[in-house]
């Protein structure tokens, strides 16, 4: 069963904030967001897909045959001025940075140059063996300078285990994740069935990592004065082209990526992005805006990540719009949860991902029958199908297929991979299709 977002948002804010906070947090969260909507000249919001009331009007689609698209995609080889886009220097200098301005306006924001700098220190470092594997395991800290707004404060947590006794410098994969130790709450879940992702990674010659995204900025509208959102807006109210909380996590993640590259171990060339989820939005946005970041891992990202807006299946931008979801995007996001529509948006996903050409990226989901199709998977194969003349254009294949592919067959010919499991969300069921999609396009093998 689906997890509610407000839900999740709250466990989420959990891993990061005191309990006795928590109900203080969320009554923030809805003045912010109502600020935020007079501002604009909203008076309210529509609701999203209901996901758990099936004779809902707004019940949730989950058939093929209603999945309608709410008007054409926005084209991607197409200038704002009209003319296609016939060049590698065209797209680099002209439409690429013309998409990004798009999306730092109306969909995730703006990095402010008052973005704090980031000092890292190392807290604890440590020689083990992981699965039979010699290997050398490190957290770090990276702490915001908060001078210009003491009120507020971030220190971002970051661990990584790199293999021992290796040859040259080591790729690694770094993953939105949470703190170490944290559980949801409830009964305790039953081990997962064979080696772990990061055993799998070590036995690969990959490292892997792991940023924690509530450390840079919470999972929550009642804290935006806090964190590195806080710091760089001077605890003021954000404005409506202010970066919302997914690209705070994607510009932690960059910070991220310094402290990596730093170590004389790691191979800075073959640094790669994961995400689930909410981290799997993040991670793609990441790897929009971060050209650094070799490879990405986009897993069950849906709506506001890798799954078309316009299409009718699973969440819906009222969804994104509600009090557990509006602080991921810029306040000018809203705008298109009211008077205007999905059909008004000036981008889609496959703008998005297209910013990731021409880098490898791998795009998965589990299935609509085992509990996926809120983050609609179809919708993200669409989506990479319309983006992959970026590739073509850049030089390297995109997707290999325009056929939506059955379930368990990979489809990674090209530079853009995607794969469905079974096991529902989660990326446990792709990693090793991952795995062996980065060897590959990275040169591993």
């Amino acid at each position: 069963m689906r997890i509610g977002t407000a839900l999740l948002a709250a466990l989420l804010a959990c891993a990061a904030t005191p309990a006795a906070a928590q109900q203080q947090d969320y009554t923030a969260a809805e003045a912010d967001k109502r600020a935020m909507l007079d501002r604009l000249g909203i008076a309210t919001t529509r609701p999203g897909a209901d996901g758990f009331n099936k004779d809902a009007p707004n019940a949730v689609n989950y058939d093929e045959a209603k999945a309608v698209m709410a008007g054409p995609l926005p084209p991607l080889m197409r200038m704002s001025n009209g003319m296609p886009v016939t060049s590698a220097r065209q797209w680099w200098t002209k439409r690429r940075p013309e998409i990004v301005a798009l999306f730092d306006q109306d969909i995730y924001g703006r990095v402010p140059a008052t973005a704090p700098r980031i000092a890292w220190k190392v807290v604890r470092q440590e020689a083990s063996t992981e699965a039979g594997i010699p290997v050398v395991r490190k957290w770090l800290e990276g702490t915001a300078d908060n001078r210009a707004w003491p009120r507020a404060r971030a220190v971002i947590l970051l661990r990584y285990t790199l293999p021992a006794n290796t040859r040259g410098k080591v790729p690694v994969i770094l993953s939105f994740g949470f703190p170490e130790g944290f559980e949801f709450p409830g009964p305790p879940r039953p081990p997962e069935p064979g080696p772990s992702y990061m055993e799998q990674l070590l036995a690969h010659g990959f490292g892997y990592a792991t940023v924690v995204a509530n450390s840079i900025q919470a999972d929550n509208g009642g804290l935006l004065k806090d964190g590195v959102i806080g710091i760089s807006l001077a605890g003021k109210l954000r404005g409506p082209a202010d970066w919302g909380v997914l690209r705070a996590w994607a510009w932690g993640a960059d910070r991220a990526f310094d402290a990596l590259a730093m170590d004389a171990g790691v191979d800075a060339k073959r640094i790669g992005i994961e995400g689930l989820s909410r981290y799997g939005k993040a991670a793609l946005v990441t790897m929009a805006y971060d050209p650094r970041f070799a490879i990405g891992f986009i897993g069950s990202s849906g709506a506001g990540g890798a799954a078309l807006y316009r299409r009718n299946f699973g969440e819906r931008m009222g969804n994104l719009c509600a009090g557990g979801e509006y602080h991921w995007f810029a306040g000018n996001f809203l705008k298109y949860c009211a008077a205007l529509t999905e059909a008004d948006l000036p981008i889609d996903s496959h703008l998005l991902i297209a910013l990731a050409a021409p880098r490898p990226l791998f795009i998965g989901a589990g299935t609509v029958e085992t509990g996926d199709g809120w983050v609609d998977p179809k919708g993200s194969f669409l989506a990479a199908v319309a983006a992959s003349p970026a590739w073509t254009l850049l030089g390297k294949p995109g997707l290999s297929t325009t056929d939506f592919p059955p379930v368990l067959t990979p489809v990674v010919g090209g530079e853009l991979g995607f794969r469905q499991h079974q096991g529902g969300h989660n990326n446990r069921d792709n990693w090793p299709t991952f795995i062996a999609f980065a060897e590959e396009k990275l040169g591993i093998k």
